[in-house]
């Protein structure tokens, strides 16, 4: 999987993603979508454009569908995918590798699944009352939406939804820090994992998994060498967990087409969830691949089902309940707002949520962008193709759980210096920022509420005033929309207040 060749020779990673921005936009923007391909330097301008996207996308249901169309159809037709020196389009990658790459091997859970939901956090695991109560004040406290609560007690109430025996789940990024892997198994699934052929990473799966009710399938490369070797016939003859462990793993990068054919192996209905993640250009091939294989699925079953986690900072259509929120709480800034007024010159200290959108059946939302510069232009295409997807598939009647995860302190986040700086201070503007283990138990528990609950908005037949009020739905902000300061505007004092906390 690689970037296109651009007429100088060069794979540009800037170049693709501005052409496949200016391409979901120029249907329903022609003059959107020449201002974004007349950006010269697109790692520090598209910030704009892409708020301006989304802008358009909320303007109708056919206007959001229009742009996540031509978004993906861009993109399939721009990657490309090289093996053996021959490039070609995905399409045709996945047509033609048709042959099987990859035996399996189940590993098997050893305990009893749990069945009542609970979650860790700040140093306790909350479960029945604690947690309903603590869901309830992340909603008093503008952290969530008022669906999200809705959600969790929907799921609470139905303790019967969280036994997974018998459900199969394929996780791409099965050992990502943000992968609902853990809960899952614990809830008994059949999952299906793709990652990368770490040793390590596949012996602390295999682990998580013998402490779980769950099972794990594991891919295994046909004719590999070894104390776990794989026959034509897709067997490994081997069941220590370390050798298993030692010929795991599948690259998507490489053999995409190969996992599509794995993974269609799963004779009943399939939870597709995609977690890829990795720094830069990669993490948009990653994702491409992953809609590859997303969009082949599609086509050739009816049985799939689409999971994602969308990014708390971007761009979103927002509920005008979280605008009026937001500026309340500007209004009642009282002296702070009189010591901010001369910085707010330099862009700092800006309100949130400063305008308001009417959609064409008359309905009045908020946009809350919340994109951070930091992350880069890179992270927003690969988050956005999933949003596209997410909406395009739900469209053409596939469910599809696409969830708005909370700020949280992941390694990927805390490695870069201002980032984590921001996260350590942002508590003093509203944000609350979660840990890794509490965020993954959320969104596994939205995740099966929405494969459970037939009125959840991730099911096609649920009826959405514009279809990208499926990020809205059981939306985990952190505060965010609701924060009385638009999030850039306050990083650096968010920073700063981190870094001298820290020191303290």
């Amino acid at each position: 999987m690689c970037f296109p060749q651009g007429g100088d020779g060069r794979r540009s990673t800037g170049a693709t993603g501005r052409a496949v921005f200016a391409d979901s936009a120029r249907a329903v923007d022609p003059e959107l979508a020449a201002r974004i391909e007349h950006t010269r330097d697109w790692r520090s301008g598209y910030l704009r454009p892409i708020r301006d996207i989304i802008a358009a996308a909320t303007a109708s249901p056919e206007a959001a569908l229009t742009i996540s169309r031509d978004g993906l159809e861009s993109a399939h037709r721009r990657f490309r995918f090289i093996r053996s020196g021959n490039e070609q389009s995905l399409g045709s990658a996945m047509d033609d590798a048709t042959e099987p790459g990859f035996g399996s091997v189940t590993v098997e859970g050893r305990v009893a699944a749990e069945r009542d939901l609970s979650v860790p956090y700040e140093g306790k695991r909350l479960f029945g009352d604690d947690l309903r109560s603590q869901v309830d004040r992340w909603v008093r406290d503008g952290i969530t939406e008022p669906s999200f609560a809705e959600a969790i007690h929907t799921l609470m109430d139905n303790p019967d939804w969280l036994d997974l025996r018998g459900v199969d789940i394929a996780l791409l990024g099965a050992g990502a820090e943000m992968a609902p892997t853990r809960s899952l198994l614990r809830w008994g699934a059949r999952v299906h994992a793709v990652d990368l052929p770490r040793p390590a990473a596949w012996q602390r799966l295999i682990e998580i998994t013998r402490n779980t009710a769950g099972s794990l399938r594991v891919p295994i490369r046909l004719g590999t060498q070894g104390d776990a070797h794989v026959t034509s016939d897709g067997l490994v003859h081997h069941d220590d967990d370390t050798a298993i462990a030692e010929v795991a793993g599948a690259d998507l990068l490489v053999h995409a087409p190969e996992i599509r054919t794995w993974l269609d192996e799963v004779p009943g209905p399939l939870v597709m969830g995609t977690y890829v993640y990795a720094d830069g250009a990669a993490h948009v091939l990653l994702s491409v691949a992953a809609d590859a294989i997303a969009a082949d699925l599609l086509t050739r079953r009816d049985n799939v089902m689409l999971a994602y986690l969308a990014t708390p900072t971007d761009v979103f259509m927002v509920p005008m309940s979280a605008v009026e929120e937001s500026r309340r709480r500007w209004e009642t800034r009282g002296l702070n707002g009189l010591l901010q007024s001369p910085l707010r010159l330099l862009n700092q200290f800006q309100p949130n949520n400063p305008e308001t959108l009417v959609t064409s059946e008359g309905l009045e939302v908020g946009l809350n962008d919340s994109l951070v510069p930091q992350q880069g232009p890179n992270y927003a295409l690969a988050k956005r193709l999933q949003r596209w997807r997410a909406l395009s598939a739900r469209a053409s009647g596939a469910t599809v759980s696409l969830n708005l995860a909370p700020p949280t302190r992941t390694q990927s986040v805390v490695k870069n210096r201002l980032l984590a700086a921001a996260y350590a201070g942002a508590g003093r503007f509203g944000i609350e920022v979660f840990e890794p283990a509490t965020s993954t138990a959320l969104m596994a528990a939205l995740l099966v509420h929405d494969l459970r609950n037939p009125a959840a908005a991730a099911n096609p037949r649920t009826v959405l005033s514009n279809p990208m009020d499926l990020f809205v739905q059981g939306a985990n902000h952190g505060g965010l929309w609701r924060a009385a300061y638009s999030p850039r505007s306050v990083l650096g004092f968010a920073a700063v207040i981190g870094m001298f906390e820290a020191r303290a």
